[in-house]
């Protein structure tokens, strides 16, 4: 029986057409793919393109509750919130033990993102007591729940089992609040005297007398009245007073707050929260376009949240006159909106509309579905990188590339002569597939080219270079050994694959643990060496070897030229091994063992 053959495979040396089509075909693929997406050139991270940086602090009264697990909460959520806005670019990344940052590319909402990473997003849904339009402190204790000569009702609309809500109408430019109570508002002290549960009569009286023998009463009187001082003196034109308006109460306490609604800043005494904002399960932005009502927020609430909120609409809805018939959403101390309820909401969702703009629709859906902050922030730096910088640091990393890649093939031409011819368009065929694919995962998913990943796609230049010059060294040893240059070929390639793969294995698993231990634009870098190194992985099998074999039947590499860098007498190459035959009878004498 004939021993089987080793060493050459028939099929890969008589059909490397069919590697070099393959590999052609998902060059042009990917083209095509590329230009059909519109994305034409990869998406370039901060520091190439320009954008914002946003450093931020936990603030320092918060004690023991700034520790690593609620840094990395804040970084997701803030990360879930920025993404919301469709800024997918952005990183997000904590720095020592109470910082934050976040970097905004070039081209997003940046001023939006900027308000929603810094918000801590503490929500409250609370029965509205009083409310007026802020224009400076009123000199009245009894304030009016709606601006005197408006030139409007506030309209309410009638909530359904989808929980429809209407926001408040903005009053005139010129009102001013009404120096006493009005059928539509009541005393501030009278309405806490009523408890959280507003009531539809109240006495407009300013204070209420507390029971002679009850302490409890006379506490209750004694909050009120400090909380109607507050609520006299309010002026929510005021930036600073805004600023520190309700910031303090628990979510058990009554307080005060303001809120722009449609343009116009009022000011409000809210009861104790009824609903807390984790009991919203999910928010989304619509536009209503049955009703042509604009923009809602649709909110969906848990099982004991969806219980909560029927039960206070249900209360509410008691009540016929604004501002008893109204609950408050308060976001971080500010009521974002004030709708009215004309019957308990029940199955779980609600509808917030008024006159939000989209943007405004989604960004308070944004801020409900993510839900609150486990820390709060203070905006310690914003710094701002200009296009131009950016350019420049492309610029200077294009050049860095371009010469690294002039030294590779300078280095191929005078070692190599015409292996080049080999190594050279593999060189380019690499650089088309690294650009098309970073140019497709830019929508895909959201990669950023960054300095460091122009970086990591210099150093590929290196090891895609390293892959051919190990396979030529084995081609050059086997010529050596003195064998012609096809056999030469087909054996030195299971040697030169074997080391090839271990290199770009241990390089592969480099990156990897680079990409997974570190965070933001080191893993730019990570990212772009381990996608260049499978890679070069592709570009050796399907294209460098197949074109390789080729080559090695005509007759400029076959015969050995001498500009072939594969020209024995240049190697020092052994003679051919040739047998002999041992002559017939004795003449011949012993024969040396060493020629055969």
């Amino acid at each position: 029986m004939a021993a089987p053959k080793r060493g050459r495979s028939a099929s890969a040396q008589s059909k490397p057409g069919r590697s070099l089509a393959l590999i052609l075909i998902a060059i042009v693929a990917l083209t095509g793919g590329m230009f059909a997406s519109g994305h034409t050139t990869p998406r370039l991270g901060i520091d190439l393109a320009g954008g914002t940086s946003i450093t931020l602090q936990a603030k320092a009264d918060q004690g023991s509750a700034i520790n690593k697990a609620n840094m990395k909460t804040a970084v997701d959520i803030m990360n879930n919130r920025v993404n919301g806005l469709g800024v997918s670019e952005a990183e997000v990344q904590t720095q020592g033990t109470s910082n934050i940052i976040v970097n905004i590319p070039k081209g997003a909402n940046s001023e939006e993102a900027r308000q929603q990473v810094g918000t801590t997003a503490k929500l409250y849904f609370r029965p509205v007591l009083a409310s007026e339009a802020s224009a400076g402190a009123a000199s009245s204790a009894s304030p009016s729940a709606s601006s005197s000569g408006s030139s409007s009702a506030s309209p309410s609309a009638t909530p359904s089992s989808s929980a429809s809500a209407s926001q408040k109408a903005t009053g005139s430019s010129s009102a001013s609040p009404s120096s006493s109570a009005t059928s539509q508002g009541r005393a501030v002290t009278d309405a806490l005297k009523a408890g959280s549960t507003p009531s539809s009569s109240a006495s407009p009286s300013a204070s209420a007398s507390p029971s002679a023998g009850s302490s409890a009463s006379a506490s209750a009187s004694a909050a009120a009245s400090k909380l109607e001082a507050e609520y006299t003196a309010l002026d929510c034109n005021d930036k600073a007073q805004r600023a520190t308006a309700g910031k303090s109460a628990k979510p058990t306490d009554a307080t005060v707050a303001c809120g722009k609604i449609s343009g116009v800043w009022y000011k409000y005494v809210l009861g104790p929260a009824r609903v807390d904002g984790t009991e919203v399960k999910k928010a989304q932005a619509v536009f209503d376009t049955q009703t042509a009502a604009g923009w809602q927020v649709q909110m969906t609430f848990t099982g004991t949240g969806a219980k909560k909120f029927a039960d206070v609409t249900g209360e509410l809805a008691k009540n016929s006159q604004p501002p008893q018939n109204e609950f408050g959403i308060v976001l971080d101390g500010e009521v974002v909106s004030s709708p009215t309820v004309a019957q308990s909401i029940v199955g779980g969702q609600a509808e917030i509309s008024g006159s939000f703009t989209q943007t405004e629709a989604q960004s308070l859906a944004n801020v409900l579905s993510y839900g609150a902050l486990p820390l709060s922030f203070r905006e310690q730096s914003v710094t701002t990188v200009t296009a131009a910088l950016g350019g420049e640091q492309l610029h200077a990393g294009l050049i860095a590339g371009a010469i690294g890649l002039a030294l590779v093939v300078i280095y191929l031409l005078v070692f190599y002569r015409g292996l080049s011819v080999v190594a050279i368009p593999s060189l380019l065929v690499s650089a088309v597939l690294t650009y098309v694919i970073m140019a497709l995962l830019g929508p895909a998913i959201h990669f950023a080219l960054n300095l460091p990943a122009v970086c990591g796609a210099i150093v590929a230049i290196g090891i895609t270079a390293d892959s051919f010059i190990v396979f030529f060294e084995r081609i050059r040893d086997e010529i050596r050994e003195g064998r012609t240059l096809r056999p030469a070929v087909e054996r030195a390639w299971p040697r030169a694959r074997r080391t090839i793969l271990v290199s770009d294995f241990v390089s592969f698993l480099a990156a990897a643990v680079l990409f997974i231990v570190t965070v933001g634009k080191v893993q730019g870098f990570a990212f772009t060496l381990g996608l260049t190194t499978v890679l070069d992985v592709v570009v050796v099998f399907f294209f460098t070897k197949p074109l390789m074999t080729v080559l090695a039947r005509r007759k400029f590499f076959a015969n050995g030229h001498k500009w072939s860098g594969l020209d024995p007498k240049g190697l020092g190459a052994k003679p051919p091994l040739r047998r002999t035959r041992r002559p017939a009878g004795p003449v011949a004498g012993p024969v040396d063992p060493k020629e055969a």
